[in-house]
């Protein structure tokens, strides 16, 4: 949707829930590793908000709240994030994701695990978030194109 939506209770009540979708994003990005949820639910929730933003506001406000040139960015920095978490792994001697091996002083064997687990969520859900919005505004560039 380019333009923004007619109705002002729709406006109204999209940008009183969004911060808190966010927020709840955030806590299933967080406690991902503890129980059901991680970094694709909390990406894909996060990715919701921006959505439902931009439909109700329309392109041009809700490109304040995420620009469309942060989309490859962000969905690279995730990946980066994931694959380093990973390598540094290795490189230290563990294998791929093998948390223990991860240098983070000051931690004990089980707490560095969950160091490690945590950052391997936070990129899955940049990644995810980022490029379910990128998805959404090709089609929508693409339906407007036509």
């Amino acid at each position: 949707m380019k333009t923004s939506h007619e109705s002002p209770i729709v406006v109204l009540v999209s940008r009183l829930l969004a911060p808190f979708i966010q927020l709840f994003a955030l806590y299933v990005i967080f406690h991902g590793h503890y129980s059901p949820g991680g970094g694709f639910q909390g990406g894909t929730i996060l990715a919701a908000s921006v959505i439902l933003m931009r439909l109700a506001v329309g392109e041009q406000a809700g490109n304040l709240q995420f620009r469309r040139s942060w989309s490859s960015k962000l969905s690279a920095t995730g990946v980066f994030i994931y694959a380093l978490t990973g390598i540094v792994a290795m490189l230290l001697g563990g294998m791929y994701l093998d948390y223990k091996f991860l240098p983070i002083p000051g931690l004990t064997d089980a707490e560095t695990r969950a160091m490690g687990i945590l950052m391997v969520e936070i990129g899955v859900a940049i990644g995810v978030m980022a490029t379910m919005i990128s998805i959404y505004d090709d089609l929508l560039e693409e339906h407007y194109n036509d």
